[in-house]
Order: structure tokens, then C-alpha cells, then sequence
């Protein structure tokens, strides 16, 4: 693979800066000034026509008197003098912009227009840029300070992107005093080109970057955001600070970023599905971002507390509780090793209270044991300094055992000047370290939910699950019909039809138009029923008078009828009434009213919610929100997230709940969010369940016209798993393949694959001495992002498991119309046909995508790889500056 296009912005071997100056404390001198201060080492060219030198540096009147190469143009001017500017940089052959300049779509619409005209220049050029309203980007590694603020960070492993240049700046001062340093920084600004998702794309090939921060206020591109969050989460932790959590807020941010600004919830479950960790202020996100830095992952949330004062024990207790973090009951065993060497009266219990003349040996014995106990996922150790106390040796007792523990050891030593020493001996070797309980349990949850979003991130649910297939066209018939009829709300015989077309459990119901059909019907059904008024115009049917329960004998239906018909037409005179809906009263003495949902988000399309249904649920706001698609595993985490889940198990004198048949209704409207565009809200309420299963009682369903796209999946924030391009194939000696995506759960069988190719077969596909995939290209390899990128492996199987004979892949270029492929085959399966198979079918795979260009590069001496490439109508070209490497690529 090439080198990663960005590069030249990170790491620009020349810069020239537009609107340097010598005027102090304009944009365009800081910027010039932090350059020339930082140590870049790379060509600096100042372009202004008003001066012979700014700073001591000659200045010149345009790029063609600089008349060499320049990799990155910096824009410090006026608005409107920008796209001439940009204009001029596309025709000296610039690539890479930073656009400091603000006055564009932030300030409106006059300001969209000039923002506009930007994208179009750009596009003309392939130029790609950063901004506007950006405070500019930094490499301190490599001297680069690109921003207005004055001063620079210190180098480090941390990366900040960022969408409000004043955030920034306050979060690098903050950095200051904590010595936190940073690989990169980017302001992002009005991200009119280059957003967050190819910024975090960046980051995830970057060796520099081992951690990444953000601080967000919208989404322009959720596709695209949720793929970069996601192939870094993979790599890299990242933490997350986000405004606008509340609606009043959105507008604010939308007039600042220009971004758009959906439900917090929304966004919420989007990070959980990326596997990030969420904080909501400034010291959550240095105290997140020390513990997931460190070289601890958590692998459960059983936490242990180590104290020699039971106060902090039980302010730390507090914080664990309240963050749903669960103590770890202490082993018979863990009990007795610490009977043995603890006093009689420590505290037999977790908080482990080792007393306050605690010795350095004791608080190394006392946490070995916790460490050995297979209950305790991690330990917090405080010490507040007594009389007795020996902080330092203490510290060093603890690292000891730390750094030989694969689980996670916090400190927490507590005090000024007593303890100086020994903070600074966590920090050097690495070990989490705070002042107070309650920041370190904090930190410890962030770890634990790290790890909790990372199980999240490795579910790649399919479309559609392993169930009786949906009857997706006749659902699509039935809302093209009501789009027809030019309406957008469904009656509720039609929302049932829907959810029947899905395979969700529905109560019978049919429609009456005089009362006397109302009646055959409720003898038909059988007492007692439920009217309900029948109109394509009225939504909320309780709230008109349309609805009436238990009716028990048939003068009452006749009556019901009638009444319900007349207080309709009295609220709604205008209303469409086609009689009502009779249906059966549902008898489940042990049901639960749930409510599952779909609600359309403006920034992440169709999220589903789940929660404790009837009347009061909004009263209740017992709610559980998730990005499809969902898999048995994210169904089960969604129940568990709600109070409901309790009701669900063996509650007073009713029988648990079947939950399988829970989960098996919200994989069904999983099915139905991914299948079916149009929807805008789906409200399955109440939905009744019991120990026999589920069943809807009412529905409301709203659509509405959906653009139609060559991506089925274009309405969703992640791609699903692309079942679609699994294919039976068969060798001519009878030998079964599965040619199918790769999934996470592939890593042993990929690792294995590469294990068995010879060296010969390695260095063809790698270009490289390789022996094994290392954890990073494992998980690159197989957790990958189906919607800019695939992979298709050939598997067979030999006694009784899976083995995998080869692997093609692409990976979509910049330019979104062309990608790369790369292709190995298993030496002992070579010659059999299965290369031209995978490679044909690869191809396909891209072809469906859209992209109109297949293209990659091949070792020369690959004779039997080129042989292919020409058999299947590719054009190979020599490479002139590496005649090692042949240029293949043809369109598909």
C-alpha cells in the first residue's frame, strides 16, 4: 500500500504561508512566527505582496516567484480573497490547504455561497484542505505549529481534534501544568472538506498517535465519521467530549460548526457502537485518557479497593455504587491468605481495610492476594499518609506487583507534599495515579466501558438475521401504496400488516364499518374486544375519544361503536373515518407492557429504542437507544440497559419473561430499519410480554419518499454485514468453498492462513520479510469496515472446522471512484482455480459499490500474479522509479 495521502499535510516537507505579516497579533504573523519558532525544518515561504520580508524572511508576491515545489499553502486572509488564492494553489499543483480565514458558512448563508465556491475550486484541483474558521494544526515531533495560538504543545502521544478552535486552545493550556503532550492537533473549523473521519483515518496509520481525543459539536458526515471513529477505536483509545447534549443548545452549535446536531442519545449509542468512551468534562477527558494510555485493559468491572483508612474506602465505595461499577466479592481463598497476613480486626470484607500502621509489605501482600482472585478484575490501592506511613515504599511495593499483572492496578495516594515523590514514581512507570478516590473509580469506568463499546464494536450483524426471511417486497408494496394515496402516516391495519410482512407477532384485528359488522366480528372473535377508530388522519387515537376497552357483551359494542364514531367526528370534523378496528382483548395475567421503537435521527438515519411501554412512557423515560443493525448480542445489551430488564425476570408472583422471543422481535425491526427506507417513526406499543412470547397490541408507523441509491444501505450510519456476496462454490474434484466477508471473529483462522504461506508467498502479498500478523494488522485485517473497504475470504472445511485457502480485498481510494486490491492464495491450494474466483469475485464486490476503477501493485517477479491480472483484462505498467514493482489496473 502507498503512503497515506494526508501525509503531506502532518508532515510537509515545504509550507507556504498567505498573509504573513509583520503587523503583531494579526493572524498571519502569529502563525509565521510559531513556524519559525517551533524548529520546523522543512522550506518556509511567506507570500504577501505588501512586503519585501516579513520576520526577517524574504517575502514573495505569488507561488511562481517562489518557483520550487511546495507540499502544503497555509490561507491567513480576508474571506473573500480566499478562492482566488485556492484557485492559484490548484494551478502551481498544491495539494494540501489549512484555511485559517473565518467570515465562511459559520457566519450564513452569503457566507455558504463563498464556502461553496471553495469546494467546487477544490474539487477541480484535488485539492484537499482543512478549515475554514480553523485554528490551524500541529506536529510538535517535527516542529510543525500551524495555529495563531501563541506558544506550541509539548510532544507526546496523544492526539486532539477538534472542532472549536477556542476549546482547543484551552484544553492545550490545560495539558500544560498536567505535562501532557501531543502527536498531533487539529482544528477542524467549519470541516467544509477534510472532516473528522478522514482526520481519525490518519491517526489510525500513525505511529505517533497512540491515543486520540475530540471534542465535538455536530456531524456533517455520519457514514463517514462513524467508519474513521470506528477503524481507530479498533487500533487506538479514544475519548470523546461532546456539547450539545441538550436541545436547547443544538442551535447554537448548528450557527457555530454549520454541523448538523441529532439526538444525544443517538449519539451516544453511536460512540458505544465505535467503541469509544463519552466524558463530559475537561478533567474526565486527561483522567480518561491517563488510565486508557496506560498499559492496562480491563477484561470486567469487578473492582477491588486496597485502603489504610476506611474513610477513603468508603468514599470510594460511593463512587463505585453510583457509576454502577459492582465490588468484588473476596474468594474463600483471597479470605484466608488474608487472615494470615493482615491484623485480626482489618475489615474481612471488600473495602479490604489493612489498617492505618499499614507497612509497605502489607500493602504488597494485601494486593497480590486480590490480584490472584479470579473474582477481582482490577485493584484501586489509596494510602492517605499517617503517622506510620511510608508512601514511598509503599508506591514501589505496588508498581512491583503492577507492572507483573496483566490486570489493572490504580493508585490513589492521597495528600500534598508527603506523597510528591511517590506520584512521581506512578507516572514513570506508567501506573494510573490520582488525588482522590473518587477520580480514580471514575477513571477505572471509563477503562471498564472501554472495554464494554470495544465488545460492542465487534458485532457485524447481517441485514437480515439466520430467521424466516421477511417478506420485504410485499412490505414495500403496502408503503408504496400509502406514499401513492399521498399520505405518510399508516392506519393501524396497515402498521400490522407491516410488522406481520417481519414476522412480528400481531393481535388479530379487522376492520368494521357499521355497527352491525362490529358485532358478527366480536362474536367471531370472542369477549371481551377493543374498538378503535379506523382513520388514515388521526394518529393518537385515545387522545379523540377513538378507543374503547373490555367490552364484554354486544349491546355494548353497538354503543361503543356509535359513541366512538361520534366524539370523533365532534374532535376531528375534517378526519377520513373509515369504521373502526375490533380485536380481541389479549389475555396474559403475567404480561409486561414494553414499547419498541424506530425514530429517524437527523445526523445517524434509523435508531432503534426500546423501554417499558403503555400510557406513561414518555412519563417514565425508561428508554434504551441503538444504532442497527443488531445481532443477539447488542439485543441483549439494549434490554439489559433499562429498568425494564428487571421486570423481565422472575417478579412477585409472575414467571421470568421469554426473553428470546424479546430479542427475536427487536432483531425483526433491526430487519426492518436496515429493509425499509422510508421509515421515518415506528412505535410498537404497547408490545405484551410473558413466558410465552411477545405480541403487538398497537402500532403506529410514518413514511416518506427515500432517494433511491446504488447503496442499498445508504440511509444508515453502519454498514451491515454484507450477506449478500456470500457464494457456494464447488472445485471440479467435488470440494465444497464458501467464498464469503471476513468477520472479527476470523483473527485465528487469518492468523493461521498467514502462518502456513511460504516465505516466497508472504513477501509477494506484504512486500516484506514477514512471519506472523502482528495484534495491530490482525485486527486491521479482519475487523474491517465494509463501506470502504472488503475483504473475501475462500474457506473450506477439514475435520470439522474452518480453514481459510485465500483472501482478496480492496480498499476504496480518496477519490471514491477507484480502489486497490490485494490477493494471496494458500500455496497448497494454488492452481486450482481459486485465485481467479476470488479475484473475479472481489471485482464484483467493487463493481456493486459503484467504483468505475480497480488498480494495485504487483512485485515484478510475480510471474503467476501478473499472468493472472493479464487473463483478466488488466493493464500492467513498469513502475520507472522502482522497476521492482508493475502498476496493474483496468475498469470494472
Amino acid at each position: 500500500m502507498s503512503k497515506h495521502y494526508l501525509k503531506p499535510l502532518f508532515t510537509p516537507t515545504s509550507v507556504a504561508i498567505f498573509g504573513a505579516s509583520n503587523t503583531e497579533d494579526s493572524v498571519g504573523y502569529v502563525v509565521f512566527k510559531n513556524l519559525l519558532e517551533s524548529g520546523y525544518k522543512g522550506e518556509l515561504y511567506a507570500v504577501n505582496p505588501k512586503y519585501e520580508k516579513v520576520q526577517e524572511r524574504p517575502s514573495y508576491k505569488n507561488l511562481k516567484e517562489i518557483g520550487k515545489p511546495i507540499e502544503l499553502a497555509v490561507i491567513t486572509t480576508p474571506a473573500k480573497t480566499v478562492p482566488a488564492i485556492l484557485e492559484c494553489c490548484g494551478d502551481y499543483g498544491i495539494k494540501m490547504v489549512v484555511i485559517h480565514s473565518a467570515g465562511f458558512s459559520e457566519t450564513g448563508a452569503q457566507g455558504g455561497k463563498l464556502e461553496k465556491k471553495l469546494q467546487e475550486i477544490a474539487k477541480r484541483y484535488g485539492i484537499r484542505f482543512i478549515g475554514p474558521n480553523s485554528l490551524g494544526i500541529m506536529r510538535p515531533s517535527i516542529g510543525l505549529n500551524l495555529t495563531f495560538l501563541k506558544g506550541t504543545a509539548k510532544a507526546g502521544n496523544l492526539a486532539l481534534v477538534s472542532q472549536s478552535g477556542a476549546l482547543c486552545a484551552a484544553v492545550l493550556d490545560w495539558a500544560v501544568p498536567l505535562d501532557v503532550g501531543f502527536s498531533t492537533v487539529v482544528s477542524t473549523g467549519t470541516s467544509a472538506d477534510l472532516d473528522f473521519g478522514e482526520v481519525l483515518d490518519y491517526l489510525v496509520s500513525d505511529p505517533q498517535t497512540q491515543g486520540i481525543l475530540m471534542y465535538i459539536e455536530g456531524i456533517h458526515q455520519s457514514r463517514s465519521f462513524m467508519s474513521g471513529l470506528r477503524a481507530a477505536a479498533r487500533i487506538k483509545p479514544v475519548i470523546v467530549i461532546k456539547s450539545g447534549r441538550f436541545e436547547s443548545v443544538s442551535k447554537v452549535v448548528m450557527s457555530h460548526s454549520g454541523s448538523m446536531v441529532g439526538r444525544d442519545d443517538a449519539f451516544d449509542a453511536a460512540l458505544q457502537r465505535a467503541g469509544v468512551v463519552r466524558v463530559k468534562t475537561f478533567g474526565q477527558l486527561f483522567a480518561a485518557a491517563k488510565t486508557l494510555a496506560s498499559r492496562y485493559k480491563a477484561h470486567g468491572n469487578r473492582l477491588a479497593i486496597v485502603t489504610n483508612g476506611g474513610g477513603p474506602g468508603v468514599m470510594a465505595t460511593d463512587s463505585a455504587v453510583e457509576l454502577n461499577i459492582p465490588l468484588a466479592t473476596l474468594s474463600q481463598t483471597t479470605l484466608t491468605a488474608l487472615n494470615k497476613t493482615l491484623p485480626p480486626l482489618w475489615s474481612h470484607a471488600n473495602p479490604v481495610d489493612i489498617g492505618s500502621d499499614a507497612t509497605a509489605e502489607r500493602y504488597q501482600l494485601a494486593v497480590a492476594a486480590c490480584l490472584e482472585d479470579p473474582n477481582i478484575d482490577a485493584v484501586l490501592v489509596i494510602l492517605t499518609p499517617q503517622a506510620m506511613s511510608h508512601p514511598l515504599e509503599a508506591a514501589h511495593a505496588v508498581i512491583e506487583l503492577a507492572e507483573k499483572s496483566s490486570k489493572p492496578v490504580l493508585g490513589c495516594w492521597m495528600g500534598g507534599k508527603q506523597i510528591e515523590e511517590s506520584r512521581r514514581a506512578f507516572v514513570q512507570r506508567r501506573i494510573p495515579e490520582f488525588r482522590t478516590p473518587e477520580a480514580a473509580v471514575e477513571s477505572f469506568h471509563y477503562l471498564s466501558a472501554y472495554h464494554q463499546n470495544q465488545q460492542l464494536l465487534l458485532q457485524t450483524p447481517e441485514s437480515l438475521g439466520h430467521q424466516d426471511s421477511p417478506d420485504v417486497e410485499g412490505a414495500k408494496i403496502i408503503i408504496e401504496s400509502v406514499l401513492a394515496e399521498r399520505r405518510k402516516v399508516l392506519t393501524e391495519m396497515e402498521s400490522k400488516a407491516l410488522l406481520g410482512a417481519f414476522r412480528i407477532p400481531v393481535v388479530a384485528t379487522a376492520i368494521a364499518r357499521t355497527a352491525n359488522e362490529a358485532l358478527v366480528l366480536a362474536e367471531s372473535m370472542g369477549f371481551p374486544i377493543a374498538l378503535k377508530i379506523n382513520s388514515p388522519d388521526i394518529s393518537h387515537k385515545s387522545d379523540v375519544g377513538g378507543v374503547r376497552l373490555n367490552i364484554t357483551n354486544a349491546q355494548s359494542v353497538r354503543d361503543s361503536f356509535r359513541s366512538i364514531m361520534q366524539q370523533v367526528q365532534q374532535h376531528c370534523p375534517s378526519a377520513r373515518l373509515d369504521g373502526v378496528t375490533v380485536e380481541r382483548m389479549i389475555s396474559k395475567p403475567n404480561g409486561r407492557e414494553l414499547m419498541i421503537g424506530i425514530v429517524r435521527d437527523p445526523v445517524f438515519g434509523p435508531i432503534i429504542t426500546f423501554g417499558m411501554g403503555g400510557t406513561m412512557v414518555e412519563v417514565l423515560g425508561d428508554t434504551a437507544v441503538s444504532l442497527p443493525p443488531l445481532n443477539r448480542y447488542l439485543a441483549k445489551s439494549m434490554i439489559g440497559k433499562t429498568r425494564a430488564a428487571k421486570l423481565l425476570d422472575h417478579f412477585r408472583q409472575m414467571p421470568p419473561a421469554d426473553l428470546d422471543s424479546l430479542e427475536h422481535a427487536l432483531l425483526r425491526v433491526s430487519e426492518m430499519a436496515c429493509e425499509l427506507p422510508w421509515l421515518r417513526e415506528m412505535d410498537i406499543n404497547p408490545l405484551i410480554i410473558d413466558e410465552h412470547g411477545v405480541v403487538a397490541v398497537d402500532a403506529r408507523i410514518v413514511v416518506d419518499y427515500h432517494s433511491h441509491s446504488t447503496d442499498r444501505y445508504s440511509h444508515m450510519a453502519i454498514y451491515p454485514y454484507p450477506s449478500h456476496l456470500l457464494q457456494q462454490w464447488q472445485l471440479p474434484d467435488g470440494t465444497d468453498i464458501l467464498i464469503r466477508p471476513i468477520r472479527p471473529e476470523d483473527a485465528d483462522i487469518e492468523q493461521e492462513f498467514v502462518r502456513g504461506l511460504s516465505e516466497e508467498s508472504k513477501y509477494f502479498r506484504f512486500m516484506q520479510s514477514l512471519q506472523e500478523l502482528t495484534p495491530t494488522m490482525l485486527v486491521r485485517f479482519t475487523q474491517i469496515d465494509y463501506d470502504r473497504e472488503m475483504a473475501l475470504i475462500a474457506v473450506t472445511e477439514e475435520d470439522g472446522r474452518e480453514v481459510e485457502l485465500g483472501v482478496a480485498r480492496y480498499a476504496i481510494n480518496p477519490d471514491g471512484e477507484s480502489c486497490e486490491f490485494a490477493l494471496v492464495i494458500s500455496d497448497r491450494w494454488k492452481h486450482r482455480g481459486v485465485a481467479h474466483k476470488l479475484m473475479t469475485s472481489i471485482m464484483d464486490a467493487a463493481r456493486s459499490r459503484g467504483l468505475k476503477t480497480i488498480e494495485g501493485d504487483v512485485l515484478s517477479n510475480n510471474h503467476s500474479m501478473l499472468k493472472l491480472m493479464a487473463k483478466l483484462g488488466f493493464h500492467a505498467v513498469l513502475d520507472e522509479e522502482d522497476r521492482t514493482v508493475t502498476f496493474v489496473s483496468r475498469p470494472l
